[in-house]
C-alpha cells in the first residue's frame, strides 16, 4: 500500500509544481484532477507527447499517478453529453498515462427523485457509454461515496452496484463519509471488496459534546479533518483493507480548514506511512 494525496488543493498551480512538492513531501503516488481546464492535465487538449514528457518526469522523482480525477454532477441531465465526453477523454488521458482508474462521482439526486430512484433510472444511461469506453482502454470507473450524492448509505451503495454490475464500474472508497453518519465504515470494505479500486484517506472529528447539546440535525458538531487527527481508526481500517485483497493507494484529501495546504499533506503522508 502506498500514500498519495489529491492534486485538487494545487488548483492554481501546475503539475510541475504539485509533483515538486509531491517528491519533497515524500508522497509517491497523485490523483491529479482531470477535469475541464484543468491546469494538471485537461483531456480535452491533452497529447500523447504530453503523456511522455509526464512519464518521464514522473520516473526521475521516484512518483506514480495513481487515478485521474473528475468529479461532476454525473447524472445532469442538462449536461450529460458534455459531461460523457469530458469522461471519455479522461479515460484516454488515463490510457496514454498508464493510469488504470479514473474517479468520478455518482451524481446529484435528481429533482423528484429519492437517491435510489436516481440510481435505478438515470445511473445506468448516464454510465453506459463511459463504462463502455473504459472497458475498452482497460481502465476502471471509482466512485467517490460522497454522502451528498446518490451513495449515502449502505443500501445505495448495493443498489449502485447491483444496477451496474460492470466489473469495471465501483468506489473510490473513503470513510470518513460515513463516519459522521454513524455507519460502519469498516463493513463496504468486505462487502465489495472486488468493487474498491481507490481509497481517499479523509479523517473526520465528531465533537460529541457539542452534538450532545444542540443535536444531530444542527451543523458544526464535526468536520473532515487530516488522517490521524480525527476519530478513524486507521490501524484498523488499513487491516481489514490488507485482509480483504486491497494494496492499492491511500489518497489524502484535503480538506482540513485548521492546516495549511502543505503541513495538512506532510502531517497526513507522514502519520499514514507507519501503515504502508
Amino acid at each position: 500500500m502506498k500514500v498519495g494525496m489529491l492534486t485538487a488543493p494545487f488548483a492554481k498551480e501546475d503539475l510541475d509544481h504539485v509533483l515538486d512538492f509531491a517528491e519533497e513531501a515524500g508522497i509517491p503516488c497523485l490523483e491529479v484532477v482531470a477535469g475541464p481546464g484543468s491546469k494538471h492535465i485537461d483531456p480535452a487538449t491533452f497529447t500523447a507527447a504530453q503523456a511522455r514528457k509526464i512519464r518521464d518526469t514522473l520516473d526521475s522523482k521516484g512518483l506514480e499517478i495513481s487515478s485521474l480525477a473528475y468529479y461532476c454532477n454525473t447524472v445532469d441531465p442538462k449536461n450529460q453529453q458534455l459531461i460523457q465526453s469530458h469522461a471519455k477523454k479522461a479515460i484516454d488521458a488515463a490510457a496514454l498515462l498508464g493510469v488504470n482508474v479514473v474517479c468520478m462521482l455518482a451524481g446529484m439526486p435528481i429533482e423528484g427523485m429519492s437517491k435510489i430512484e436516481t440510481i435505478k433510472k438515470a445511473c445506468p444511461k448516464a454510465f453506459k457509454s463511459i463504462l463502455a469506453h473504459a472497458r475498452k482502454k482497460k481502465v476502471n470507473i471509482a466512485l467517490e461515496n460522497w454522502f451528498q450524492t446518490c451513495l449515502q448509505g449502505l443500501d445505495t451503495f448495493e443498489c449502485l452496484l447491483t444496477t451496474i454490475p460492470d466489473d469495471n464500474f465501483g468506489l473510490n472508497y473513503d470513510p470518513s463519509h460515513l463516519y459522521h453518519q454513524e455507519i460502519d465504515h469498516l463493513l463496504p470494505v468486505s462487502m465489495f471488496a472486488k468493487r474498491i479500486f481507490h481509497t481517499h484517506a479523509k479523517d473526520t472529528l465528531v465533537d460529541k459534546a457539542k452534538r450532545a447539546k444542540v443535536g444531530i440535525y444542527a451543523g458544526g458538531w464535526w468536520r473532515y479533518v487530516i488522517p490521524g487527527f480525527g476519530n478513524i481508526n486507521w490501524g484498523e481500517y488499513i487491516t481489514h483493507l490488507r485482509m480483504n485483497g486491497y494494496d492499492g493507494v491511500l489518497s489524502i484529501e484535503h480538506e482540513d480548514g485548521t492546516q495549511t495546504r502543505e503541513e495538512g499533506f506532510y502531517r497526513g503522508a507522514s502519520f499514514l506511512e507507519q501503515f504502508c
